[in-house]
């Protein structure tokens, strides 16, 4: 099974980038952030007919969608939100004991709080699935750099939000020993496994960037996977498209 997520920074902008990938890649799940557009604006050509579909979206901001390839489950797949869902910022469904979700976490600029708030409220969510013995994958922009290792020498920057410790602290409650963050179990050592990249200098071309989307999975379902990789050559938004394989 392939998993992917991707924040596209407008799907208007990226309507013909993200047909040639998913021709390309074809992902079984497919998580969108930053669409940038309510339902009713989402271009046709990326309605696509290989997918069962749920846009969840504002206009002109945030934004999530969650696609599942048709025939991957036997169940027509029932999209909700959890109730602390704000701004259109998250969206799941559930197979049997299976929960996919796409997530967009605030990144703290205009709103430093809320941020905080969501990553709590997060947290304890995925916790009490995973004490109610069910599997979850969470994709998503967490708008947070684990670790050091995970921002380019240059962009470390003591206070920035996207890498300070208070969040990093709320990164590990939500990983919580139930979550495995896949790409960074599979490479650990690996210093350029960035995802999103400042829009300017030509930083994307130089790599110099973070790492801030992922794909988080219970230990059962990370212990299955074979690849987890930063598709850094899709696309023209600000953050590339991550992809986890399992056995």
């Amino acid at each position: 099974m392939k998993i992917a997520t991707w924040n596209v920074n407008g799907i208007r902008a990226r309507e013909a980038q993200l047909c040639e990938w998913v021709e390309r890649d074809r992902p079984d799940v497919m998580c969108l952030q930053e669409l940038k557009a309510e339902p009713a604006q989402i271009p046709e050509r990326c309605k696509l007919a290989d997918y069962h579909a749920y846009w969840h979206g504002l206009r002109g901001y945030s934004g999530v969608s969650l696609h599942i390839r048709k025939g991957l489950f036997d169940a027509e797949p029932a999209f909700s939100h959890p109730e602390f869902d704000m701004e259109t910022r998250i969206v799941q469904v559930e197979f049997g004991n299976l929960i996919l979700a796409s997530v967009y976490v605030p990144n703290g600029g205009k709103d430093y709080a809320a941020k905080l708030g969501f990553l709590t409220r997060l947290a304890a969510w995925t916790k009490q699935i995973h004490d109610a013995g069910r599997e979850v994958v969470l994709c998503g922009d967490i708008n947070i750099a684990r670790a050091d290792i995970d921002v380019h020498p240059k962009e470390r920057k003591a206070g920035v939000i996207g890498q300070r410790a208070e969040e990093r602290v709320l990164f590990d409650e939500l990983l919580g020993g139930h979550f495995i963050d896949v790409g960074r179990a599979l490479e650990p050592d690996n210093p350029e496994m960035f995802t999103w990249w400042p829009p300017w200098r030509n930083m994307r071309q130089r790599n110099i960037g973070w790492r801030i989307d992922y794909i988080l999975a219970s230990r059962s379902i990370a212990a299955r996977a074979t690849s987890c990789v930063v598709l850094a050559d899709v696309g023209t938004s600000d953050h590339a498209p991550v992809m986890m394989t399992t056995a």
